[in-house]
């Protein structure tokens, strides 16, 4: 292989986008929720169980407390860019990992473009997680043969922050 030409195992793809809310509470706030999320993404969201009961603030196992999302393919990255657009274009350089995945939140879904304010739902904050791929990090999901990516192979911190600032033009602050 010559210099100019990139090994084409090396090449980063968007993998998924999720979108999470965590209310803390079930009831009617995760219908608005997942009303919201759908607002968002256009796709229907799926609702969160606790994990352990929580006497303290009334929560009981397997009550619904939060919503989420995942959003693959080009979906993910047109909702992706306009997620970016409603940050302003900015990203956090300590919001990376050291596996290729990024994550942020905005305070208010309504700023995200595209979102009308709805007095229904009225005015709620989501995490976003991306995670990015490259071509053999199938093998750590996969049924049969499971098996954990090479060193070399993995995501670096840098390299994310190099795939988003030549993909959807931010800049790392």
């Amino acid at each position: 292989m010559s210099q100019t030409q990139e090994n084409p195992m090396k090449k980063i793809s968007l993998g998924k986008v999720v979108l999470n809310m965590g209310l803390g509470r079930s009831g009617d706030v995760i219908e608005v929720a997942k009303k919201a999320l759908k607002q968002i993404s256009g796709k229907n969201p799926s609702s969160r169980a606790a994990k352990e009961t929580q006497r303290d603030w009334g929560i009981r196992k397997g009550e619904p407390i939060g919503v989420a999302v995942t959003i693959r393919g080009d979906d993910a990255k047109e909702l992706l860019k306009r997620l970016l657009e409603a940050k302003g274009n900015e990203v956090k350089g300590k919001s990376f990992d050291n596996f290729g995945n990024y994550s942020f939140g905005i305070n208010e879904h309504i700023d995200i473009p595209g979102v009308k304010y709805d007095p229904k739902i009225g005015i709620l904050g989501l995490g976003i997680s991306i995670a990015l791929t490259r071509p053999g990090y199938g093998i750590r999901e996969r049924s049969k043969h499971k098996a954990s990516v090479g060193k070399k192979h993995i995501i670096k911190s840098e390299e994310a922050k190099d795939y988003l600032i030549k993909e959807f033009g931010v800049t790392v602050v």
